[in-house]
């Protein structure tokens, strides 16, 4: 990645000239500036450790919390990888205090104006849908709450129709599930649970405000671009997640 980038390093302080799409000559400064890969690519980029945020300072057993965060800074980042020129004891050291992999020279350390932290795009396939739906699912399938049973005869009822994939076999028992076949779930998720009872006779709203948040967190977090109402939108949908997600502890899932 470094050789693949080196003209980049070279131009993005001088300048180069190129031809815009309207046809007109422009001097362009090309900058590393987003980077669009998935968890697992994120992690070697930002030199973090699996199970840790690429983007801020959260630790792995804090990241069900509803708090806000300092971001990793870019330069202390890069103060920490030039001391591998040094002392090898001292880089290491530094590295472990930090969280941060001992890489020689990660690929954009001398690259003008880039920001590794802030070029991490959001994941929508394996932090929402391979991993916030999948728990859902799971959470919702518990023999505690509405049962694996119940939620596939209520996937086999639905009638057919040309807008909303159905499920005959049913969706708590599904394995190697892809991208598209949880955002079809999550058309269905609500409408599955919505008239359903709580083992014991208990009163479903919790469960079902929870559901219904995350599901419209997952909707608005897939908006190509964001105003500062969507994001306010998104603020509110994950705290009223956070407000009635208990709900699941309290039923033992």
């Amino acid at each position: 990645m470094e050789k693949v980038l080196a003209p980049i390093a070279l131009y993005s302080e001088t300048g180069i000239t190129m031809m815009s799409a309207d046809g007109i000559w422009r001097c362009c400064h090309p900058i590393f500036a987003v980077f669009i890969g998935d968890y697992p690519k994120q992690v070697p980029v930002t030199c973090t450790y699996n199970g840790h945020c690429p983007k801020c300072e959260v630790s792995w057993d804090q990241l069900s919390k509803y708090k806000d965060f300092p971001p990793c800074i870019h330069s202390d980042a890069t103060k920490i990888y030039h001391l591998a020129d040094n002392n090898i004891h001292h880089f290491n050291a530094a590295c472990r205090e930090a969280g941060l992999k001992p890489v020689y020279h990660p690929f954009w350390l001398s690259l003008p104006f880039a920001d590794v932290y802030q070029s991490i795009t959001p994941d929508i396939l394996h932090q929402l849908l391979q991993g916030i739906v999948r728990h859902l699912v799971t959470w919702l399938s518990s023999p505690t709450v509405f049962g694996s049973n119940i939620i596939d005869a209520q996937c086999r009822i639905l009638p057919l129709n040309h807008s909303v994939a159905v499920f005959p076999k049913g969706i708590a028992m599904l394995s190697c599930v892809s991208g598209k076949e949880h955002k079809n779930m999550c058309h269905i998720l609500l409408g599955l649970i919505i008239s359903l009872p709580l083992s014991g006779g208990q009163v479903p709203s919790c469960v079902i405000k929870a559901v219904r948040a995350i599901l419209d967190f997952v909707y608005l977090a897939q908006l190509p671009t964001h105003t500062t109402d969507t994001l306010c939108h998104l603020q509110e949908s994950l705290k009223l997640f956070h407000s009635n997600k208990a709900v699941f502890i309290d039923l033992g899932t």
